[in-house]
C-alpha cells in the first residue's frame, strides 16, 4: 500500500515553518534591539543584578564565574575582562542562535539516532522489524538536509555559539590554544561535511538496495546481502562519528570541558528520540488506515525499546554525574555547578521526564500495546530529550538568562514543520511495505 502526503498534512507543515521563522526573526531582532547604547538601561529595567553565582560548598567562585558567563574563556582570562553589561549584551545576542541550534540539533539527532537503528536491523538480520524499514528510511531522510542545515547555522552563528571561534578569547585563552589545531572553524567544518557524507552515502545506498530488492526475483537476495555488509560497515564507521560528532557539535561549546562518556550519553538520547519517532509514526499511519501488517507485538517491542534505552541514558547520566560531581576536581564539576544552580528545574526536570516517566508508564506490559499510551509516553519522552540538548547548550552561551520563550518555541515549530515536510514526502515515494526483505513474512506473522 502506497502513502501520499495529504494536502492538510503539508498546509501543517508550511504553517508551522511560516510560524517558526517568524518567531525566530522575533527573537533575533528583540535580541538586538539591545545594543551597547542602552544595555546599562535595559539591565537597570531588569532589575538584573550581579554577574556572579557563590558555589561556597564548593570553592569554586572563579571557576563558576566562568562558565556562568557561558563562554567561561571569555569572562575572565588572563586579564581579557568584560565587564557586567558586556557580559549580558554577549548572552543576550547569543539567545537566538542558542534557540536554533538547540531545535536544529534536535530533529537531527533523531534522523540520526533512527539511521543507526535501521543498521543495526539489518546488521542482526532481525525478522521482527522489516515491515517498519520504510517508516525508517523515510525518517532517514532528514539526515542530509538536517545535517547541512545544522552546519550552516554554525558558520552564522560562529562565536555566538561557540566560543573558541572568536579569535579575541582564543588570544587570550593558553587551554583553547592548545586545542587550536583541532578547534578551528574551517577544519570543524571539514569534519562536519566528512560525518554528514559518510552518514548520507550509506543512507542512500541502504535505501537504494532495499528498493532494489523489492523489484528483484524472489529468489534473488544479493541486494538484501549487499545490505546486509554495508550496515555491519557502516557501524563501525558511525560508532566512531557519532562520538567525534558530539564531541565538536555539543561539548565544544564548553572548551575547558570534557567527558569521555559524553559520546556515548549522546549517542543514547539520539537513540531513544529516533526510536520514539518511529512509534509515533507508525501509529500515526496506523490511524489513517495504513500499515495493516503492523500489529500491536510491534508497537510493544518499539515501546520495549522506548523503555529499555531511557534506562540506558539514565545509566550513562548517572554515572557521569556521579563520578564527576564525588570527585569535586573544579575543572570537571563546575559544568555541573552552573546547571544545578541555574538551570535546576529544566536539569532536575529533565532526569525526571526521560527516566521517571518512561520507568512508570512502560514498565507494564499491556501498556505497550496501547497506542495512545505509546504516543502519551513518547511525547513526554520528546520532550525530555529536547531539554537535555537545551541544558548542554544553553549554559554556555546564555548563562543564567535562559527562558522557554518565542525564540525557542519559533525554531522547534521551523524545525518540525521541516521535519514533518521531509519525512512524510520521503514516505510517499515507495510502498510502504518492503515486500522483498526476505524476512518480512516473518515480520508480518510477529506476534507473542
Amino acid at each position: 500500500m502506497e502513502y501520499k502526503i495529504s494536502n492538510r498534512l503539508r498546509i501543517v507543515a508550511i504553517i508551522l515553518m511560516f510560524l517558526g521563522a517568524l518567531g525566530v526573526g522575533y527573537g533575533v531582532i528583540d535580541s538586538h534591539s539591545v545594543d551597547e547604547d542602552n544595555i546599562a538601561e535595559f539591565i537597570a529595567n531588569e532589575g538584573h543584578h550581579g554577574d556572579e553565582h557563590a558555589t561556597e560548598a564548593h570553592g569554586l567562585e572563579e571557576d563558576h564565574v566562568e562558565a556562568d558567563h557561558g563562554h567561561g574563556a571569555e569572562a575572565e582570562v588572563e586579564g581579557h575582562e568584560l565587564s557586567h553589561e558586556e557580559h549580558v549584551l554577549h548572552q543576550i545576542h547569543n539567545r537566538p542562535y542558542a534557540a536554533l541550534y538547540v531545535a536544529a540539533f534536535f530533529f537531527f539527532m533523531i534522523s540520526l539516532g533512527v539511521l543507526a537503528f535501521y543498521a543495526i536491523q539489518y546488521a542482526a538480520q532481525a525478522g521482527w522489524s522489516p515491515v517498519l524499514f520504510r517508516v525508517m528510511e523515510g525518517i532517514t531522510s532528514y539526515v542530509l538536509p538536517g545535517g547541512l542545515i545544522l552546519l550552516i547555522i554554525v558558520w552564522v552563528a560562529d562565536s555566538h555559539i561557540f566560543i573558541w571561534m572568536d579569535e579575541n578569547v582564543v588570544a587570550h585563552d593558553a587551554l583553547i590554544q592548545n586545542k587550536s589545531s583541532w578547534l578551528n572553524k574551517t577544519w570543524f567544518l571539514i569534519r562536519g561535511l566528512i560525518f554528514l557524507g559518510g552518514w548520507s552515502t550509506y543512507r542512500h545506498f541502504s535505501r537504494k538496495f532495499s528498493v532494489a530488492q523489492d523489484l528483484a526475483d524472489i529468489n534473488d537476495n544479493s541486494n538484501f546481502k549487499k545490505n546486509f555488509r554495508i550496515s555491519a560497515a557502516f557501524l563501525v564507521f558511525y560508532i566512531y562519528t557519532e562520538s567525534m560528532m558530539s564531541w565538536d557539535w555539543i561539548m565544544s561549546v564548553d572548551p575547558h570541558w570534557f567527558s569521555t562518556l559524553f559520546g556515548w550519553y549522546v549517542f543514547a538520547s539520539m537513540f531513544v528520540s529516533g526510536i520514539t519517532v518511529i512509534a509515533l509514526i507508525t501509529i500515526y499511519l496506523k490511524s489513517k488506515g495504513l500499515l495493516e501488517f503492523v500489529n500491536d507485538s510491534h508497537i510493544h517491542d518499539l515501546a520495549k525499546f522506548m523503555f529499555g534505552i531511557s534506562i540506558f541514558w539514565t545509566y550513562l547520566w548517572f554515572s557521569q554525574f556521579m563520578l564527576i560531581w564525588y570527585a569535586n576536581i573544579p575543572e570537571e564539576v563546575t559544568y555541573f555547578v552552573t546547571r544545578i544552580e541555574d538551570y535546576n528545574l529544566p536539569f532536575f526536570g529533565m532526569v525526571a521526564l526521560n527516566f521517571l516517566f518512561p520507568l512508570l508508564l512502560l514498565m507494564n506490559s499491556d501498556y505497550k500495546r496501547i497506542p495512545w499510551f505509546v504516543v502519551m509516553a513518547g511525547v513526554v519522552i520528546l520532550f525530555g530529550h529536547y531539554l537535555d540538548i537545551f541544558n548542554m547548550i544553553m549554559p554556555a552561551t546564555v548563562g543564567d538568562r535562559w527562558f522557554i520563550g518565542i525564540p525557542e518555541i519559533g525554531s522547534i515549530l521551523f524545525f518540525a514543520g521541516l521535519f514533518i515536510l521531509i519525512v512524510f514526502n520521503s514516505l510517499g515515494k515507495y510502498p510502504l511495505l518492503a515486500k522483498g526483505n526476505p524476512f518480512v513474512k516473518e515480520s508480518e506473522h510477529f506476534h507473542y
